[in-house]
């Protein structure tokens, strides 16, 4: 049945101009687009989204962009870089999405690495940046397309153009050159590019990773098939654009099953879009959903005694409910009534107060999610799922069905891909949405792609029944000095569990035993010291408070009842600063840098280890406005 809901969905040579123009032309009344601007929703449908990004990709062909070219993307979600982006797939170039919080460094990477020779930028900020890039050598960026005017009126840089003025140009040129729309309509092949993105650059450099539009066709089939997702999907435009997950919805599946796809105002607007949207569609990562659940509980604390008591009798009832069910027990005989009960009471209205009362498939992936937190939103009458994908394969590997849904698995392999394990315990994978290879790097290319399998770097296992089960990199497997086999992102995501911390470093290669470096969750940690009279003035004063390492030794000893005594970790830090991304501690996906940590807090590993009952820190940090300070601290090390 999968099978045939996935093959009725393929046409041969489609491309992304192919499917979008057969969405104009057979819905083209329906609502593709919606932005909230200015506290409105203003709509796009889809005989609009198309003429838009033809005129998009009239205009930038004006500007002799060709097959080859890059064009940086930089900013927030918003309707005009995703028609930005379509409209290169038209042309064949290189839509190469950054972070918006991408560094001047990194943004260097990028024109190093490939011919960008244009950008197009959200507001006057990124303007800046790209402006600061070619003052710094990009001689080959010449046009820069800008949606958002203010602030940008009075500027005179070469080639700086507005999106109004880009898609006036296009338009004359659709309408007074005969053939031109045909002509752009059929450039792009299935094999051409769809998106450029690039790896998480845990141990390096970030890689380019190019999509076809094949590929990303292929994984949105392959998502459908495998019940992700369904035709006419509700969805919140509000994840990173550089990162896979949002192209795999918010572009490849949105064209293919015709989703309505609604861009928030800002980014700190997104939890109220998304009441205002209620999409019937959610994909977030683990630390999202805890941030929500945090949110929630604290709203239950600051309400009525009478609210408070209500929420725990039934919630507490529907979470143990929820285990059995994962556990393959049977519901008791008052079960459901109990559950319509708390529904009309509690669940619902906790649902619509944040947008999920219309949700049909809610994911979670990028990372392991919490036991609690899987189970609270199942046991809220959220059908939370997990799944399994990497940039290299256009984000749909694995997924957990509906009626089989397990803590440790990630379900078993979407239709369409194949999955095995090699004798290294490697995870490989085939499928028509694997990538070609990384962009200029052969040899990088053939040690991922080999015999047409993909090689993962991740480690892991099959069960009996198929379902896929991950335990981290394969190149992070370590061992003690006893030979105890670990991996350390297991580990660490265990501890990440705890909703007071944020970021973990596990150490103990070659070690006697395992230690872990700790950041706390700022807000999260706040706030219980606000509820609970704990006085602190910073970041650096509130993680050493010895209150708060109570609550972090509870979170240590949870994750030591899961783990063989030898790997038990036995001392840790709490360091007096978030991992960083501008420092280039972490990703900006928040995945761990391990060489780098390692070696900026060799004194805190050292003192680890060496019998210290605290170590001074002395660390220079990089702020919001590029400036750098330096903050001194004394930390305890402090037993588990």
């Amino acid at each position: 049945m999968a099978e045939s809901r996935r093959q009725s969905l393929t046409i041969a040579g489609e491309t992304i101009a192919s499917v979008l123009m057969r969405n104009a032309s057979e819905h083209g009344s329906d609502i593709a687009l919606r932005e909230k601007e200015r506290g409105i929703w203003k709509p796009t449908t889809w005989a609009e989204y198309a003429e838009e990004v033809l005129a998009c990709a009239a205009g930038l062909d004006g500007f002799g962009l060709k097959p080859g070219d890059a064009v940086l993307i930089l900013g927030d979600n918003r309707v005009r870089l995703y028609c930005g982006m379509l409209a290169l797939a038209t042309l064949g170039v290189y839509a190469m999405p950054a972070y918006p919080g991408t560094t001047l460094e990194e943004l260097q990477h990028f024109a190093d690495e490939a011919n960008v020779v244009a950008a197009l930028a959200e507001d006057q900020e990124q303007v800046d940046k790209i402006l600061e890039l070619r003052d710094a050598g990009a001689t080959l960026l010449k046009h820069i397309v800008y949606d958002d005017a203010r602030g940008l009126g009075f500027y005179e840089a070469p080639g700086l153009i507005s999106w109004e003025h880009l898609v006036e140009i296009g338009s004359h040129r659709l309408n007074s050159e005969p053939g031109l729309r045909e002509d752009l309509l059929g450039r792009a092949k299935p094999d051409d590019p769809a998106v450029f993105l690039h790896s998480s650059g845990t141990t390096g450099k970030p890689k380019g990773v190019v999509l076809s539009q094949k590929n990303v066709l292929a994984a949105a089939r392959n998502g459908h098939a495998a019940g992700a997702f369904d035709f006419g999907d509700e969805v919140l435009a509000y994840l990173p654009m550089a990162w896979v997950g949002d192209y795999a919805i918010t572009v490849a599946a949105a064209l293919l099953l015709r989703f309505t796809v609604n861009v928030p105002e800002r980014q700190e607007t997104v939890l109220r879009d998304l009441r205002e949207v209620a999409p019937t569609f959610y994909l977030a990562a683990p630390r999202s959903w805890d941030n929500l659940l945090t949110t929630i509980q604290v709203g239950i604390e600051n309400s009525t005694p009478l609210k408070k008591r209500l929420y725990h009798l039934f919630l507490d009832g529907a979470v143990a409910a929820e285990r059995r069910k994962l556990n393959g027990m049977s519901a008791g005989a008052l079960e459901p009534l109990v559950r319509f009960i708390g529904e009309m009471l509690i669940f619902g209205p906790i649902k619509d107060q944040f947008g999920m009362h219309r949700l049909k498939n809610a994911f979670t992936g990028g990372e392991a999610i919490g036991e609690d937190t899987f189970v609270f939103y199942r046991a809220l009458g959220i059908k939370l799922r997990q799944l399994y994908g990497q940039t290299e394969n256009s984000a749909i590997n694995a997924i957990q069905a509906p009626d089989e849904v397990r803590l440790h698995t990630v379900g078993k392999a979407a239709p369409g891909v194949e999955v095995k394990i090699a004798d290294n315990g490697e995870i490989l994978l085939k499928s028509d949405s694997v990538f070609a290879g990384y962009y200029n790097k052969p040899e990088a290319s053939a040690e991922t792609l080999s015999a047409g399998w993909l090689h993962t770097g991740d480690a892991g296992y099959l069960e009996n029944d198929g379902h896929l089960v991950v335990l981290g990199r394969v190149a992070e497997v370590m061992h003690t000095k006893a030979g105890e086999r670990y991996v350390p992102n297991f580990i660490e995501n265990r501890l990440k569990f705890s909703p007071y911390i944020k970021d973990a470093a596990v150490i103990g290669a070659g070690r006697d035993e395992l230690t872990a470096m700790v950041c706390i969750d700022f807000d999260v940690v706040g706030h219980w010291a606000e509820v609970n009279g704990v006085p602190y003035v910073s970041y650096a004063d509130l993680s050493q408070r010895e209150e708060v390492a109570t609550l972090l030794r509870e979170a240590f000893l949870r994750v030591n009842k899961a783990l063989p005594e030898p790997l038990q970790l036995k001392k840790f830090v709490s360091l007096h600063k978030e991992f960083d991304p501008d420092d280039g501690e972490i990703t900006r996906t928040r995945k761990l840098r391990r060489t780098v940590v390692e070696d900026r807090y060799q004194n805190v590993i050292a003192a680890l280890y060496d019998g210290s009952k605290d170590v001074h820190v002395s660390a220079v940090v990089t702020y919001e406005t590029g400036e750098t300070g330096r903050v001194e601290r004394t930390l305890p090390i402090r037993e588990v």
